[in-house]
């Protein structure tokens, strides 16, 4: 009796996490894709995130910037990998096997690979934790408040502008 008492208790439990009880009641939810570049904690919508792979070889470009490692072809179609840490201005280092290439869509880039360090988790957060940076020239849009620390949340559009400066 005792075990179906303590069964049901998880369950209630489990139901409660899955609707986000701890959320502001009507406040929008994002989720956002967390991953690491070198000690630090990046995010992206989940919306604008296609697929995670494997890091892979890449065949380089020619006369490419310094911060894109080249090509891929994935299911037939060729991709563009940028190296997230050098676009960011970090020193580049050599891929772990944790190393991950995240595809992601971009609404005027279109489709690219952004090489990262490893993929941590999908965080599921309120409006009222994040913070966006509006007009700032750097590759971060914003901080998201993740108890006492912060992920910086990735400018897509300006990471995959090759055209503009970290």
């Amino acid at each position: 009796m005792a075990a179906a008492n303590e069964r049901e208790e998880w369950q209630a439990l489990a139901r409660e996490a899955a609707r986000g009880v701890d959320d502001a009641p009507g406040e929008e939810m994002r989720q956002l894709l967390v991953f690491q570049v070198a000690d630090a904690s990046y995010a992206l919508p989940v919306e604008c995130v296609r697929e995670i792979v494997r890091q892979r070889p890449t065949t380089p470009i020619p006369r490419a910037p310094e911060d894109v490692c080249g090509v891929i072809s994935l299911r037939g179609e060729i991709l563009q990998v940028i190296d997230l840490r050098r676009r960011i201005g970090l020193e580049p280092s050599a891929p772990t096997r944790r190393a991950r290439i995240v595809v992601v869509q971009a609404e005027d880039s279109g489709v690219a690979g952004l090489l990262v360090d490893g993929v941590r988790e999908v965080l599921r957060t309120g409006q009222s934790s994040l913070q966006l940076q509006g007009g700032g020239d750097g590759m971060v849009a914003g901080l998201v408040r993740r108890g006492d620390a912060f992920v910086s949340l990735i400018d897509l559009e300006r990471v995959l502008d090759l055209h503009v400066d970290a």
